[in-house]
């Protein structure tokens, strides 16, 4: 049967299921909120909040998080706060703290207010002396090792501890010496009083509070006594109003303990009403090639085996963006691994075509040889030079185009040069015609070898009828070379990238130091390239395609004395073929 387009009534429905088929289905947080919304829960509103614990840079993992939490927020009309979870001194920098900041910032988000956990310490440990006035915490002098034998296993009961009834008073005097100064760290904990034999081994009265000794980053030596973070997050996100607490999967397991922990912080304060925050989880980001451990990324940092935490192969944000990603490409890439709540292994080689796919659009493409090897168009006039035309971007018109020298001595890549060639090879090779991109036809004519036999000049002539845009340019060759002027280009420094790690999922060797397969080849540098004199007004992070080579960017380093360019991706995955 064929359908009338013409008749309106069919038009019609034809264009609704092309507008259904076209709207972005929800995903499960999203059909939770909408519901929510339906129903008028909370008022009609919607708080998020970004809780990262500033003990090191964010990384693309993160930058997943970011997008649900501020995305939501951002979807629905509601307020995504930003709070650090800085519960544990000695891990917690300022810096840290900056670099969060600046990294959601730069990923295209900002946040409606900025709190610390350390905003509510008061408020927490009030909360924790009414739970030992009320019997359901006390104070634990034994060992840590000592309270973990006695939690028992799943299916296993758990072993009271000796001083779980002790006197009231006695645990109030206790508690607030461990806040004085006067209690060693780890002689002494708070815990929770709940069930020893509960299924849930959160349950097995919990540590809230220990003795820590080193300075805060906010409040100097004030406290000595800090949360732990099951009883601070989800206490922080009742004071701060939030509706929809969203977290990753590793957080299902604790979400009765966060429950419970807000219904006994409610009955304090019974003037909220039926508000309470919900916790909601979805899985992690997992790369190949990729380590997500904080605490790994930190040791990779200290032990020297990158260059800090931006370094480019590092899958910080701030790597990334040194590297040349865009916030574009990796919000794209989010958006397009989606939600679920199953735990998965990404191809890193997704987010590598996300991020070709954005540069392919808005790079300009630049001249740029990465191994040069002199050829000399011997036919050529000597001391003569032409612009050619180089197109900008063949994607977008606007982009417009720039010249290019062209003289007798060019730089060609050294690896586009066979003196004895394969059938298949369609580069340069004596004998054979290539063309020179934007410029002539030539015919390799010979080489010169060195001592060593390595090519150090390579001959050619050129056919002066076949300039691109004559007529005679249309002659078919089936090899097009990229290359520089000799006098007309500038020298530089490449850095060419590669996955840091050799094997596909690092995290899961258990047996062996994760140190052991890092990949050698993770970064090659190149001190003797040539790159057009185009880029010598380039700025730090600004990207560009190198035609035929790959995207690269500006290395904050760079200078005008010494460019120097991160390789982003290469032009094609030759990797997942």
């Amino acid at each position: 049967m064929q359908l009338n387009l013409a008749n309106p009534i069919i038009m019609s429905s034809v264009e609704n299921i092309a507008s259904e088929e076209n709207k972005k289905s929800l995903n499960f947080i999203e059909a939770i909120v909408e519901k929510d919304l339906a129903d008028g829960k909370n008022g009609g509103r919607i708080q998020t909040r970004f809780p990262p614990e500033p003990n090191g840079y964010l990384h693309i993992g993160h930058a997943k998080a970011i997008c649900m939490d501020f995305g939501i927020a951002q979807q629905y009309g509601g307020v995504c706060n930003l709070r650090f979870d800085d519960t544990n001194p000695t891990k917690e920098e300022v810096e840290y703290v900056d670099s969060i900041m600046e990294d959601i910032r730069w990923l295209g988000f900002d946040w409606e207010n900025v709190y610390y956990a350390s905003d509510y310490f008061r408020q927490l440990w009030d909360f924790a002396v009414q739970l030992i006035e009320t019997g359901q915490a006390y104070i634990d002098e034994q060992s840590s090792e000592t309270i973990a034998q006695q939690k028992g296993t799943p299916t296993q009961p758990g072993i009271h501890s000796p001083y779980r009834d002790r006197p009231r008073e006695e645990n109030l005097t206790l508690f607030k010496k461990m806040n004085t100064g006067e209690i060693p760290e780890g002689a002494m904990v708070l815990r929770a009083k709940i069930d020893m034999a509960s299924p849930n081994m959160h349950f097995r009265d919990p540590v809230i509070y220990r003795v820590i000794h080193h300075p805060h980053h906010r409040t100097g030596t004030q406290w000595k006594a800090y949360p732990m973070y099951d009883f601070a997050h989800g206490q922080s996100d009742y004071f701060e109003r939030v509706t929809h607490s969203i977290c990753t999967l590793e957080f299902v397991v604790h979400r009765p303990l966060y429950d419970r922990f807000i219904d006994e912080l409610k009955t304090f304060h019974p003037e909220d009403g039926d508000y309470r925050p919900k916790q909601y989880e979805f899985n992690r980001l997992n790369l190949t090639y990729t380590m997500m451990s904080k605490r790994k990324l930190l040791q990779l940092v200290r032990d020297g085996l990158v260059n800090g935490w931006d370094d480019p192969r590092m899958p910080t944000l701030s790597g990334l963006r040194r590297r040349g990603y865009t916030p574009e490409s990796i919000r794209k890439f989010i958006d397009k691994i989606g939600y679920t709540k199953f735990e998965a292994l990404i191809d890193v080689a997704l987010l590598e075509h996300a991020v070709r796919e954005e540069l392919n659009l808005r790079a300009k493409r630049v001249s740029a040889v990465i191994d040069p090897v002199k050829l000399i168009i011997t036919n050529y006039p000597e001391g003569q030079t032409e612009k050619m035309e180089a197109i900008n971007n063949p994607e977008d018109e606007t982009m417009g185009s720039h010249e290019i020298a062209f003289s007798r001595e060019l730089y060609i890549e050294r690896e586009d040069f066979m003196e004895e060639a394969p059938k298949k090879f369609f580069r340069m090779t004596p004998g054979q015609e290539v063309r020179l991109k934007n410029a002539y036809i030539v015919r390799c004519i010979g080489c010169k070898k060195d001592a060593e036999d390595r090519i150090e000049e390579i001959y050619a002539e050129y056919d002066p009828q076949t300039r691109s845009g004559m007529p005679e340019s249309n002659r078919k060759v089936k090899g097009t070379l990229h290359w520089v002027s000799v006098g007309h280009s500038i020298p530089a420094e490449v850095r060419l990238y590669d996955r840091l790690f050799s094997i596909e999922n690092p995290a899961e060797e258990k047996d062996r130091d994760f140190r052991e397969w890092l990949n050698p080849d993770s970064l090659i540098v190149k001190t003797g390239a040539r790159v057009e004199q185009e880029l010598l007004q380039a700025k730090p992070l600004e990207y560009f395609q190198f035609q035929r080579t790959g995207y690269f960017n500006v290395d904050p380093d760079s200078t005008t004395d010494k460019l120097i360019f991160n390789r982003t991706v290469s032009l094609k995955d030759s990797k997942n073929k």
